[in-house]
Parts: structure tokens; C-alpha cells; sequence
């Protein structure tokens, strides 16, 4: 549970960093980079995560 928090913490200051540049862009671009920005921080939990859940790191083979 500290590595997810840990990870949305980095990620949060990632993006927060760059809010003057992201903030000089028009606002229909600022949307669609916040939006795209809030769902692809899910992308390396989904390993942490299922490890939580099955205790392999790896999808099972079919």
C-alpha cells in the first residue's frame, strides 16, 4: 500500500511541476493532457496490483 501511495505522490509533483507550461496551453488542450495525464498514472500500478491480489507479478499464461 506505501509503494501506491508512494508512486500517486511522485506522480502528483510529476504533473504539478509542469502546471505553469500546461497552464500557458489553450484550455480545451489543458483538458484533454489532464485527462490523459490522470488515467495513464493507473498504467504501473496494474503490476503492484495484481501482486496484491495473486502474489505473481506476471498475467497468468493461458
Amino acid at each position: 500500500m506505501l509503494a501506491i501511495l508512494l508512486l500517486i505522490l511522485v506522480w502528483v509533483v510529476l504533473v504539478a511541476s509542469f502546471s505553469a507550461q500546461i497552464g500557458a496551453l489553450p484550455i480545451l488542450v489543458q483538458a484533454l493532457l489532464y485527462v490523459t495525464l490522470g488515467i495513464v498514472w493507473i498504467t504501473p500500478l496494474k503490476p503492484l496490483l495484481r501482486w496484491m491480489e495473486t502474489g505473481r507479478w506476471r498475467a497468468p499464461q493461458r
